[in-house]
């Protein structure tokens, strides 16, 4: 599939059900690969409209708002993800913000209630997509390097968060698995979810990926 074509595949499901924060998620990214800096900032703020607590969101629609030229507004959208990834203790957006305000030149807010930084013992299980200590999953969620992958890397906390965001694509693209391209389309929005880049992939696939 093509990247006009995820456009309009994505732009569908967004439309079809406007409350799906991963919709507008997954717009936004496609949005991003095409150059379209200002509709992508607009999808990732309207997923963060449907979830205000969707702290990955901020950074990126922060990110392409910077891409688009309106750094008054990226400033504004990013230092409330940093407020909002603090008091939720999401602590790899909270790190990534803080980088991009910090070469913007801009301080960081102080931010009442945050979330302490969890404590990390040696040995424990640490979520790639949060930072966070986990329970590592019983065995890879399926065969292949990919599925090798998720069960080093992420928790089974963050794994079954997205069972039920999986069933929904299913249902609402009326995927049929059994089609490689229902079963590719399957794929790129889990790996949007648990944020396995394109060029992450690539080095999955090719087992250059390290944990």
């Amino acid at each position: 599939m093509d990247l006009d074509q995820r456009i309009a595949q994505f732009e569908n499901m967004a439309q079809a059900d406007p409350d799906n924060e991963m919709a507008h998620f997954s717009l936004g990214g496609a949005y991003s690969q095409a150059e379209r800096f200002a509709d992508a900032a607009a999808a990732y703020l309207r997923a963060i409209e449907v979830s205000p607590e969707f702290s990955k969101a901020y950074q990126h629609a922060g990110e392409q708002q910077l891409h688009a030229g309106d750094r008054a507004g990226a400033i504004v959208t990013l230092q409330k993800g940093y407020e909002t990834a603090s008091k939720n203790g999401d602590l790899m957006p909270k790190r990534a913000i803080a980088a991009i305000l910090d070469k913007e030149g801009v301080e960081l807010p102080e931010v009442e209630g945050a979330a302490p930084e969890p404590e990390i013992a040696e040995g424990d299980f640490v979520d790639r997509k949060t930072g966070r200590p986990g329970t590592k999953l019983p065995r890879p969620p399926f065969k292949g390097p990919l599925g090798q992958w998720i069960y080093d890397n992420i928790s089974s906390q963050t794994w079954n968060e997205w069972i039920p965001q999986g069933t929904k694509v299913i249902n609402e693209l009326r995927l049929d698995l059994s089609k490689d391209e229902d079963e590719e389309t399957y794929d790129r929005y889990m790996r949007e979810f648990l944020e396995i880049t394109d060029e992450l992939h690539d080095e999955i696939r090719s087992g250059a990926a390290t944990n």
